[in-house]
């Protein structure tokens, strides 16, 4: 897999301000953090609902199952 370096970053940002201008650079460095930030957020929401649908039916499977073992004695 390939991995970036240094260079490539830096062609990047440089790229970056030629194309959108040294003044408005900052203004689109915040805007894609936001973006990176609510992405990460959602993304880690997501992993805790899962997280928890996981712990809620296999809580629900135990006492299914206690249920049961009560049940046949």
């Amino acid at each position: 897999m390939p991995t970036i370096g240094w260079f490539e970053i830096l062609l990047i940002v440089a790229i970056s301000i030629i194309v959108i201008g040294p003044k408005d650079f900052p203004f689109m460095l915040k805007k894609i953090g936001s973006w990176i930030g609510s992405t990460k957020r959602y993304i880690n929401n997501i992993q805790n609902e899962v997280s928890n649908i996981d712990i809620e039916n296999l809580d629900q499977d135990k006492s299914k199952e206690i249920k049961e073992n009560n049940e046949q004695k």
